[in-house]
């Protein structure tokens, strides 16, 4: 991205401008998930203070649910948390598109260490859509008053909410519960550029119940390799090698002659 031309308003002033993203409706789509985590936490066993925990410290949305299965399916600690990481290794080229045009040279490296844990699907959307209009040096405060404000907002919801989806219906707790997949799935759709992605995601869906009845204990693990291997293994031999045998327009090979 272009650098923005310098800008006399504060770093409190954008980093404001920043936490106002919070009513974009990405952003509320996705507190209104957490709701649905909150429920999806307390029926799996989850206390309270984990729940609010596990949204400050593992934050992907995805990577949470998938904490808290394998601890529902009795998983080994190992397993956990290779499945966690697995999960959240999609952050990093996230992380490695935005950082080189949110830094500046008075940036210290720690600040932007702490910013990449902020960095999700959402904050990562919202970045690319909005950096490029922010002057260079003030950009860390800008991502940092948004998703850091997303982030603390998701913990409260998460912190009042556990204890109010208790008392609700069964219905309403069970369509609560649905809007966390519903989000995954729609997010990690919406965000695949690459027919390869969308196919691992298929494939994975397929997997998954059939892996829950096979091996129950590693089945997220399993379906997620299996699926992304299987997924990659097709695009590489027979989508990619179709892509290539289709014949080249007619001017292609007019231009050639």
């Amino acid at each position: 991205m272009p650098a923005a031309a310098p800008d006399a308003r504060s770093s409190l002033s954008w980093v404001l401008s920043g936490m106002r993203g919070i009513f974009t409706l990405p952003a509320l789509i996705l507190m209104t998930s957490f709701v649905g985590f909150s429920a999806f936490a307390l029926e799996s066993g989850i206390t309270r203070d984990q729940a609010v925990f596990m949204t400050l410290a593992v934050w992907a949305l995805p990577a949470k649910m998938i904490l808290i299965g394998t601890m529902a399916g009795g998983a080994p600690l190992a397993a956990s948390f290779l499945a966690v990481t697995l999960s959240s290794i999609r952050m990093m080229p996230m992380v490695a598109s935005i950082m080189p045009d949110m830094k500046n040279d008075r940036s210290p490296t720690w600040l932007l260490i702490f910013l990449s844990h902020f960095v999700a699907i959402t904050s990562w959307v919202f970045a690319i859509q909005h950096l490029n209009d922010v002057p260079r040096d003030k950009r860390t405060a800008y991502f940092g008053g948004f998703a850091i404000t997303l982030t603390l907002v998701n913990a409260l919801i998460v912190a009042v909410c556990y204890g109010i989806v208790a008392q609700f219906p069964p219905l309403v707790a069970g369509a609560l519960f649905m809007l966390t997949p519903v989000y995954f799935f729609a997010s990690i759709w919406a965000s695949a550029r690459h027919t390869v992605v969308k196919l691992a995601f298929v494939v994975g869906v397929v997997m998954g119940p059939a892996m829950a009845l096979i091996e129950p204990e590693f089945d997220i693990l399993y379906a997620g390799i299996g699926g992304g291997t299987a997924a990659y293994l097709i695009d590489r031999f027979f989508l990619r090698a179709r892509r290539n045998a289709k014949p080249a327009p007619a001017s292609a090979v007019e231009d050639t002659l």
